[in-house]
């Protein structure tokens, strides 16, 4: 029996290129495996081998979303492949996003099974779930291990049952929130009282319908003396010194930029622009202070509505996000203002 022929699609870190100063280049292919897909094509034996592996930047991708996915699609589909695995990403925004798109298109033009793996609170499994099968892996690249077997055995069942793996639990794919009809011996009554008894007598039980889990984030005191008040400036709406010189991705953005507004009067579009690729920047490019309202709190500052704008603002990118980024971010950025004694917080999105 033939093997299957699978192609890998992966990113400029993973293939060995570069990082970040790399992360630019476009689509391209080698025959065979690289990269973590040597560790695929182990795992796979004689079942399946990596046909070609196809490697695009990831800050190429999410700036040109259209076009790399047309270049891909041409590279994947010139290995006649039959089916295609994407990552692992782990925790990385941009691949994630990247991988889940990829894998999607690929299904959707190409009519071929596509798998991708990706930790849980990757934003590309939050974008892709519904269209793509992922395995759920690790956050960093340490859980290769594990990620490549998983990755392999959802691939293969995804292959043999023709694209109907069967349940999340069974298959080991992340849920997809697709409900699906089953027969149980007994009704969901008798499940429920069950479930009760064993959560009133502390046993372990398992619900048949989980629900997200958020964090409660207790709200700020009031600000009582805003005369006296130190207010900072924080936006998620990317907007950035022209040329954005820390190089803030336009989506699943890994960093955030702090910079000076001590001297700065004005968010004007001649100094500023947005970094953001989730939203049409035409207006905010016109006018950076519709998204950092420099001149409307300079006014303020001016009146003594409030004594102080902070000497400087902080600004990243909302767009495609991950939840562990964003907290990451918060932290830092909060506890650096609370050392300055900044009283309060403007946050603006876009």
């Amino acid at each position: 029996m033939a093997k299957i022929r699978v192609v890998h699609y992966i990113n400029q870190f993973f293939a060995g290129i570069g990082g970040e100063d790399k992360a630019d280049i476009t689509p391209q292919s080698r025959n065979g495996a690289a990269g973590p897909g040597l560790a695929f094509a182990k795992e796979f034996g004689d079942a399946a081998e990596i046909v070609g592996t196809v490697i695009c930047g990831d800050s190429y991708y999410a700036e040109n979303i259209k076009t790399a996915q047309t270049e891909i699609l041409k590279l994947i589909a010139a290995f006649e492949p039959d089916a295609v695995i994407t990552g692992p990403a782990f925790n990385a925004g941009r691949y994630g996003t990247a991988a889940g798109g990829v894998a999607e298109a690929v299904t959707k033009t190409l009519g071929i099974p596509a798998i991708s793996g990706m930790y849980h609170e990757n934003p590309g499994a939050d974008l892709f779930k519904k269209s793509v099968f992922i395995a759920p892996v690790s956050d960093s690249a340490r859980g290769i291990k594990t990620a490549v077997p998983a990755m392999t055995k959802l691939l293969l069942r995804v292959i043999e049952t023709k694209g109907n793996p069967g349940s999340p639990e069974d298959a080991g794919y992340i849920p997809r929130g697709v409900r699906v009809n089953i027969f149980n011996e007994k009704t969901g009554a008798e499940r429920a009282v069950e479930m009760l008894v064993k959560k009133l007598n502390g046993e372990e039980y398992e619900t048949e319908y989980p629900m997200p889990e958020f964090d409660r984030v207790k709200p700020g005191d009031a600000v009582t003396d805003m005369k006296n008040a130190t207010i900072a400036l924080v936006t998620s709406g990317g907007i950035v010194p022209k040329g954005n010189p820390d190089h803030i991705e336009a989506s699943s953005a890994m960093k955030y930029g702090k910079y000076e507004m001590e001297s700065v009067h004005s968010a004007d579009s001649a100094n500023f622009a947005t970094a953001h690729g989730g939203y049409d920047p035409t207006y905010a490019n016109a006018d950076p202070n519709r998204v950092l309202p420099v001149d409307t709190m300079r006014t303020m500052e001016k009146e003594g509505v409030f004594k102080k704008l902070y000497k400087y603002f902080y600004t990243t990118v909302g767009n495609g996000t991950s939840i562990a980024n964003a907290k990451k971010f918060g932290l830092e950025i909060g506890a650096e203002l609370k050392k300055d004694g900044v009283d309060a917080v403007i946050l603006t999105s876009t």
